[in-house]
Parts: structure tokens; C-alpha cells; sequence
């Protein structure tokens, strides 16, 4: 049985008067006065599903608290589990019942149950509860991007040769553990492979790395052809056990994925090692694990392997909008959508924007004209005189100074809400996760401003 709401609580649960307890508390009033953002996540923890019968779950409030708990303290699961043993405060500012102590993988299952979606609404009803009280108007914003790196190692054509040869090779074992069992063969290479690969890390000379990489396609090859005969065996599998079919036919699904991600990690290694061909970035795989990441490569900085995210700020210092991107795009091509994004939130342009000097451009200034933007300062000219931007000088030296705390914001959620890698697995749970510590941190920004508004 799912309930939206926590009940009320004891007059005994009180928060500490530590300077946590105190922001937490002050979080706890802003979550509160915003009970519309526990719609979307009621729906998404019940689904379809009856719930009026069956075991009493975590309330959506719940979910949500423990999910900002997370986030705010930047901490696993296992350590959130334990905290909300431990803790008083935690405790209360979850709103747990005195029998509930939620185990790891529950709180995981419930906070993973929320979409991308939802944790954007949640976000826009924050940033509306901040304009109905006057603490963000969205009049004058600021815009940046950043990279966010996925959890994956540092990818090689060799690390990701064996990879493949190790996934293939252990679901191929898997299979042999049916029931009736299935009558392909295979040979377990991932031993020789790995002294292969660790050949070519040591290695200094590059023929010897080129005939390693060379054997690494042979074994290659030969799991494929494994691969594709269990494919077709596991394919036609039977068994009395309804359970043994199922597991077969999951086998077979992770077997095609991991035969197609193979086939290409084979291609591009033998057009970049073999063939000396320079392989696009937008056509290479840099995991077998998080295939999703993508290359960003930011003027003479470190590449990083994930994904982009364009953050939309206040004066306040509340994140407006963040908007995640595939591939590697130009910051100059997401400066529209993000003011169309700004008028969707508040149902208008903002007056006045900064933006960094990637925005930068005479289409994005003509366009941000046209839709009533008085001001708008870009961190770079690039040809742009300054009256063409703003009214005056001094406007222009105060918007650029005013973009530059937009850094600050996004130091602050990498260091402390964990935004510098995503350590949630898949596309999906990437948005997901991305999302859920800009929340968090709004909600701390806003636990913050509260008491300077008294």
C-alpha cells in the first residue's frame, strides 16, 4: 500500500540544532510548502498498480526526502541506509515511521523508480515556489555549460577488446549452467587476453603493441563466432522449466547486444590501430559498460568522457533550467533553446542574459533581440561590439562580473553534490541523477536564503 504523505509525525522527532539540522529544517519547509512536487513521483513509484492492498512502501514524501538526503551529503546508498539508522536528524527530516529502517537496496529501488521527468518537475516547482516569493524572478540569468563524466575507466582499444571478450565469455558460461544443457562449445581466452593487453600498457615499441592489438582481434573473432553459435542454440532452447526458457531468452538478448557492440569496438580499432584512419568522435564506443557516453573536448582542456550539461542561473544563485545534450554540441547552437526554456518556465524572455563567450555569436544576439531581451552580454565579443549587446559599458562589465558566478554554482555542485562523475548507470539514469543533485542543491540554496528573507 503506497500512501503520498508521510503521517504526522511525533512531537518528540526534532531536528538538531546543528548548523546540518538547521538546513535540513529549513529544506523540510520549502518541501512542505510545495506538496505538488509529490505528484509525479507518487505516480511514478505506483505506477499501474493497485494500492489499496499489499505491504505498506514509502510514502512519495519519503522517497523524495531520502532522495535529497542522498544527494545533499553525497552518499551511497549503504551510507544512507546506515544514517537513517543512526541519525535522529536524518530520521526525521525523512519523516520514517519508528518501524522503518529502509534497507540499501529498498531505498535504491524507490529513488531509481523516479524519471527524468519527474525530477524536472520537481525542479520547476521549486523555481515557481521561488517566484511566488519573491526569492527568483528569472528577470536577469546567466548561462554555462559543463562536462560531466560517466563512470566508466579510461577507454582503449585494448580495455575495450577485453571487456567485450570478458562480458561475451562469462554470459557463455552462464549458459552452460541451464538446465538440459545447450550444446555449443567455446574456449575461455580472457587469460591470454589479458596478458596481451597488459603487453601493450608496458610496452614501449610500437610494433610490439600493433602485433598484440593484431591477436587481440583474433580472439575477437574467435568469441564472436562463439557468440553467435550459442545465439542460435539458445534461441530454439527448451525445457520443462518455464524459468530456464526465460533465463535463455535473457541470454540471447545480452549475447545480440554485446555481439553488435563488439563488431563495432572491432571496427574502430582496426581502422585506428591497423589502418592509421582517423575514426569520427561522434562514431567511436568509449565503454562497453555506459555505450552512451560521448567525447567532449572544451578548448585545450582535459577530454572528458560523458556527457554536456547547460545550466541556466539566477541572481539568487538557484539553477533555472539544465538541459542535458547527446553528442558534443557547440554552446553557440543551445543558446536559443535555452531562452525558449526560459520563457516555457516563467512565460516570458528574460531582460537581461550573460553568457559565456562559447555563446557567443551575431545569429544568437539578433535572435535574443527579436524576443524582447534588452541585455545580453557574452563573456567574449567576437566581433560583437558592446552597444550591440547592452545599453552602456557599465551594464556590459556588470552582466559579464555577474556570469562569472555561475562557476562558483557549478564548483559547488561538483565538489559537493557529486556532479563531477555520475556514478548511476545507463542514459536515463544519468539524467536521472544529474537532475536529482541540481534539486538538492536548489533546495539547500533556497534552506539557505530563508533565513536572510525573515
Amino acid at each position: 500500500m503506497r500512501q503520498k504523505r508521510s503521517p504526522q509525525l511525533s512531537i518528540f522527532h526534532t531536528l538538531a540544532a546543528t548548523e546540518i539540522g538547521k538546513e535540513l529544517a529549513a529544506i523540510s519547509l520549502i518541501i512542505d510548502e510545495t506538496p505538488r512536487t509529490l505528484d509525479p513521483i507518487y505516480l511514478d513509484l505506483v505506477g499501474v498498480k493497485q494500492t489499496d492492498n499489499g505491504r505498506t512502501g514509502m510514502t512519495a514524501e519519503q522517497v523524495l526526502r531520502c532522495a535529497i538526503l542522498k544527494q545533499y551529503r553525497n552518499l551511497s546508498y549503504e551510507e544512507l541506509a546506515f544514517h537513517l539508522v543512526d541519525s535522529k536528524t536524518f530520521r526525521t527530516f525523512a519523516r520514517l515511521e519508528r518501524v522503518q529502517h529502509p534497507s540499501a537496496s529498498t531505498l535504491q529501488e524507490n529513488i531509481k523508480s523516479l524519471s527524468e521527468q519527474t525530477w524536472e518537475a520537481v525542479n520547476k516547482a521549486l523555481i515557481a515556489n521561488a517566484s511566488e516569493t519573491g526569492t527568483e524572478k528569472g528577470r536577469t540569468v546567466r548561462i554555462d555549460s559543463t562536462a560531466v563524466e560517466s563512470d566508466i575507466h579510461h577507454p582503449t582499444d585494448s580495455g575495450l577488446l577485453q571487456d567485450g571478450i570478458r562480458v561475451i565469455t562469462r554470459l557463455l558460461i552462464e549458459g552452460e549452467r541451464l538446465c538440459s544443457t545447450p550444446g555449443y562449445h567455446f574456449s575461455d581466452h580472457r587469460r591470454v587476453v589479458k596478458k596481451r593487453v597488459l603487453k601493450i600498457l608496458n610496452s614501449r615499441k610500437e610494433k610490439v603493441r600493433t602485433s598484440c592489438c593484431k591477436d587481440l582481434l583474433e580472439f575477437a573473432e574467435l568469441v564472436m563466432g562463439y557468440g553467435a553459435g550459442a545465439v542460435a542454440i539458445l534461441a530454439g532452447f527448451e525445457s520443462t522449466d518455464i524459468e530456464q526458457v526465460i533465463r535463455a531468452r535473457i541470454l540471447v538478448d545480452k549475447l545480440e547486444r554485446a555481439l553488435d557492440l563488439l563488431s563495432r569496438i572491432m571496427d574502430q580499432t582496426r581502422r585506428r590501430v591497423i589502418n592509421g584512419e582517423k575514426v569520427p568522435a561522434s562514431e567511436k564506443i568509449v565503454s562497453f559498460f555506459e555505450c552512451h557516453s560521448d567525447i567532449i573536448e572544451k578548448g585545450n582542456r582535459e577530454t572528458v568522457y560523458g556527457h554536456k550539461v547547460f545550466l541556466t542561473g539566477g541572481e539568487s544563485g538557484l539553477i533555472l533550467d539544465c538541459l542535458i545534450e547527446r553528442g558534443n554540441p557547440a554552446d553557440a547552437s543551445m543558446f536559443i533553446p535555452l531562452m525558449d526554456r526560459q520563457k516555457e518556465i516563467y512565460g516570458r524572455f528574460p531582460r537581461q542574459v550573460a553568457g559565456d563567450g562559447g555563446f557567443a555569436s551575431e545569429a544568437n544576439l539578433k535572435a535574443g533581440k527579436a524576443y524582447g531581451i534588452k541585455d545580453i552580454a557574452f563573456a567574449k565579443r567576437r566581433g560583437i561590439s558592446v552597444l550591440e549587446m547592452v545599453k552602456s559599458t557599465w551594464v556590459y562589465k556588470k552582466l559579464r562580473n555577474f556570469r562569472a558566478g555561475i562557476e562558483a554554482n557549478i564548483s559547488v555542485l561538483k565538489r559537493a553534490f557529486g556532479l563531477f562523475r555520475c556514478t548511476w548507470s545507463g542514459w536515463h539514469g544519468f539524467v536521472r541523477y544529474v537532475r536529482s543533485a541540481v534539486v538538492a542543491y536548489n533546495l539547500l540554496v533556497l534552506g539557505r536564503l530563508r533565513p536572510a528573507q525573515a
